[in-house]
């Protein structure tokens, strides 16, 4: 991949901008706590986010791929840098609930907009080594925020952290304003948006779903087992703290060396594009990425619940890479607005469902079989979907054209 200056201000961009998502989460959390000393308060962060999510990708789709992609990032990062901004001045957990709503909201039409950017300005060939970048930068920004959070609010307070966030979204929104002028695809761009378009929409989106049933029938395990993994995440301090009684700090260094498997992982990604298929990177590392979640919850020693947390941040690199490539190499562009937020609005309502049962059954049974049973489910889905690829890799563009040598 010849790296241009236009593959630099887009990584950079989006690099610093979860950079800054890191530092806002920990200095947020540590915002409330202090405000309310409430566990509940805490928790709730964590319900208004995904609410958020559900209630815009209902409409977010239909504006993105009507509207100029580039602009519409430029302006979800520059409100997103103001509405953190105001974070520290509010007193009211309440008036802190409604900037985390509208900061999630400004969110939706950032994630399906950078795909449609990368997926036009990144050529074919150069795809999956960018994503390989894309992934490493990101698990860079996983362990680097928090420790940089810390630091942060160890020498000042949780205020100059979330103003050193509003920074951070402001310069991602100034690097992708220095891109080049991108050709966009638009749908209907003079019409007002109504509840029946937004119905069209969607029907729009099911129509392509059902015309590519392989595609539909990948993206349902997929998805299925990506949000089984992430109502697994949810319980990962508790096990840590309750089966293997750890302590705070025993909890972070686990976490901080998930980070390290992680940036390996994107390492290793990027230097073996040309060697390995994309029909491995999504298959092999999607279904070692589950089983190291089973290792890590049928762990009873601390060292072997850590190894495997390396390992599901080092195959998870792979994994993300794999299906970002895909995604891009097979959605329509003028489609890709609408699709990513159909596709987020379910795997937002999927998260909700599988992180509530998991809580609830958690709570009446005991957790480590619990979590086991879950992990045992998703590595079934993510084996079942490395034979599905595999028989269909043409139907999915991973055939022949897409083996390196």
């Amino acid at each position: 991949m010849r790296f241009t200056n236009q593959y630099g201000l887009l990584l950079g961009g989006l690099g610093f901008s979860n950079l800054g998502n890191w530092i806002y989460l920990i200095a947020l959390n540590l915002a409330v706590w202090h405000l309310t000393h409430s566990p509940a308060a805490v928790a709730g962060i964590y319900i208004v986010g995904p609410i958020a999510r559900i209630i815009s990708n209902f409409f977010a789709g239909s504006i993105i791929d009507r509207h100029d992609k580039k602009r519409l990032m430029i302006m979800s990062d520059i409100a997103r840098g103001i509405i953190v901004c105001i974070m520290p001045l509010v007193s009211s957990v309440w008036f802190i609930y409604a900037l985390i709503f509208l900061a999630n909201i400004a969110s939706s039409f950032f994630g399906p907009s950078s795909t449609y950017l990368i997926t036009k300005l990144v050529k074919d060939e150069d795809k999956q080594r960018f994503n390989a970048i894309n992934s490493t930068l990101s698990s860079g920004s996983f362990m680097i925020g928090p420790a940089l959070a810390g630091g942060i609010i160890a020498l000042s307070n949780t205020s100059v952290a979330m103003w050193i966030n509003g920074f951070t979204f402001f310069v991602c929104a100034w690097a992708i304003s220095l891109l080049p002028k991108v050709q966009n695809e638009v749908v209907d761009a003079r019409n007002r948006l109504t509840v029946s378009m937004i119905h069209h929409d969607f029907k729009q989106v099911w129509a392509y779903s059902r015309k590519n049933p392989k595609l539909l029938t990948f993206l349902i395990i997929y998805i299925t087992a990506l949000m089984i993994a992430f109502a697994l995440d949810s319980q990962e301090m508790t096990f840590l703290k309750v089966v293997l009684q750890t302590t705070d700090t025993t909890y972070g260094m686990v976490v901080s060396v998930a980070g390290i498997g992680a940036i390996l992982g994107g390492i290793c990604a990027t230097a073996l594009v040309n060697k390995v298929s994309l029909q491995t990177y999504i298959g092999a590392g999607f279904s070692l990425t589950m089983a190291s979640y089973l290792s890590f919850y049928s762990s009873s020693l601390l060292w072997l619940a850590t190894l495997s947390f390396v390992a599901l941040g080092f195959f998870m690199a792979f994994s993300n890479t794999g299906y970002a490539t895909l995604y891009q190499k097979t959605i329509p562009p003028p489609l890709m607005g609408r699709f990513g937020s159909s596709l987020n609005l379910l795997q937002s309502i999927a998260q909700i469902i599988f992180t509530f049962a998991l809580g609830i059954i958690a709570e009446w049974y005991s957790l480590q079989p619990v979590t086991v049973i879950f992990s045992s489910v998703a590595l079934v889905l993510s084996l079942y979907l490395y034979f599905y690829i595999s028989r269909n890799a043409k139907s999915l563009n991973l055939g022949e054209n897409d083996e390196q040598s």
